[in-house]
């Protein structure tokens, strides 16, 4: 029997009170095509014993490749005690703690996981976690929205080097309320965005958001970009990866308002495609408009110290009306692998990290560049990513690249169709040089044939 609570004259009551005369009508204003959507093409269930044998003849498909892909998705060595402990069982089936008597160990991870992204950004406050970097860029122009305090409609300059799928979110969320998004393009021989590109947008704008490195990999001109913004009054956004930021500027040294991203390169796998985890910064001014929760540490009546939920400014804490956020979560579990991973490698590790990635890509880019027919797209200098141009089809030497377990980088084509036959290409501290020389070996053979 299944469990539903409200009797018929329950429900009667509120339809009654909500004006409506069926359940049906209080959904009328979803379209009919997505209420009512054909599932014949779902199969029927399957038994344990067919599932198991399903998710083992598909876990053999799985290949070890030599990943140089990257793309938002960056494949770095985690130490083996930082899963060993996430997945322990009181962390790996704890849930999001929404109420503050949330158990100590919980509270403190978080407490100390916002203070190592709030120094790693040059900020002064972060949350818990976000969905994912996509989300947590969307909800950073929401609060930045709210922040404007402005009855007109809002401007927001978000630039096309800002990852695509970023974007596609950002039109989706932001876009149902009331603001004007505009793309800017990028200088197609540095690969940034320019002050010439923003300037004529200046007069209306007010919210601009900066990534950092770029999609391409490129390091944009962040300081002088929010500077310009600054005199104009304008908002500024830091999209950033965390581990660059471990050797590059902060967004809070830029002077940016908020910074956000996407938290996976801190200690969580590449999985498929996740789950991952979005992180968002701010200024401390601006705490009252963060979504999400903040944990602060205390005392108690016998001077004992405590963590505890210091701020929930959300719909379960609050009225819907007031609540910053809808959809914030608390990706628990992999905030507990990121915090374990941060505290192992500690700062000094982390830049360790980034110089080692920064360096093979150098390496690698000029090992390419040498092979006949392939061409570096962009002057401006990257972080641990760059693009080249292929003398033939991307997805075909891609493909051709993969055969060879080697998963040579992103194909451009579909996301920047200016960029025809152009792959990212991603270098992290996991490849040696035996690997690069490897993928310029087998990318020489595939151009020669």
């Amino acid at each position: 029997m299944p469990f539903i609570p409200h009797t018929e004259d329950d429900v009667k009551a509120m339809l009654a009170a909500s004006h409506a005369a069926t359940i049906e009508d209080l959904f009328a204003e979803i379209p009919k095509e997505l209420r009512e959507v054909d599932l014949s093409t779902i199969p029927s269930g399957i038994s344990e014993m067919e599932l198991s044998r399903l998710m083992h003849d598909r876990a053999k498909k799985n290949n070890s490749l030599s990943c140089f892909i990257g793309a938002g998705a960056y494949e770095h060595h985690i130490p083996g005690a930082v899963w060993d402990i996430a997945t322990r069982g009181e962390w790996m089936t704890a849930y999001t703690p929404y109420q503050p008597e949330a158990s100590q160990g919980s509270l403190q991870l978080m407490y100390e996981y916002q203070t190592m992204m709030a120094s790693l950004m040059g900020l002064e406050v972060s949350n818990a976690s976000l969905y994912d970097g996509a989300s947590a860029l969307a909800e950073a122009i929401l609060m930045a929205m709210r922040l404007c305090q402005t009855k007109n409609t809002l401007t927001i300059l978000l630039p096309q080097t800002i990852h695509p799928h970023y974007r596609a979110v950002v039109h989706a969320i932001v876009g149902q309320h009331d603001a004007n998004i505009i793309e800017i393009s990028y200088d197609k021989k540095t690969g940034r965005i320019t002050l010439q590109n923003l300037a004529p947008l200046a007069e209306n704008a007010s919210i601009l958001v900066i990534p950092q490195p770029n999609f391409f990999g490129i390091l944009e001109e962040a300081e002088e970009l929010t500077a310009w913004a600054k005199q104009k009054n304008i908002m500024v956004i830091g999209v950033v990866n965390p581990l660059a930021m471990a050797l590059l500027k902060p967004p809070g040294e830029w002077g940016a308002d908020i910074a956000c991203g996407e938290g996976q390169p801190l200690g969580i796998p590449l999985s498929c495609g996740g789950p991952y985890y979005g992180f968002l910064c701010c200024q401390e001014k601006y705490i009252r408009q963060m979504p999400g929760r903040i944990v602060g540490r205390t005392v108690d009546t016998q001077g004992k110290k405590g963590f505890v939920l210091t701020l929930q400014a959300r719909e379960q804490h609050i009225r819907r009306a007031k609540a910053t956020s809808n959809i914030c979560t608390n990706q628990g579990l992999m905030v507990t692998a990121s915090t374990i991973f941060m505290s192992i490698l500690g700062p000094q590790g982390l830049r360790k990290v980034a110089e080692t990635s920064h360096q093979g890509a150098l390496t690698l880019h000029q090992m390419l560049t040498q092979v006949p027919g392939v061409e570096s797209v962009f002057t401006a200098p990257f972080f641990h990513e760059f693009v080249i141009r292929l003398p033939q089809s991307a997805e075909s030497v891609l493909k051709k690249l993969a055969q060879k377990h080697i998963q040579g980088g992103f194909s451009l084509n579909s996301t920047y169709p200016e960029l025809r036959e152009c792959i990212s290409v991603c270098v992290t501290e996991t490849k040696t040089e035996q690997d690069m020389e490897m993928y310029v070996k087998d990318l020489r053979k595939i151009l020669s044939c």
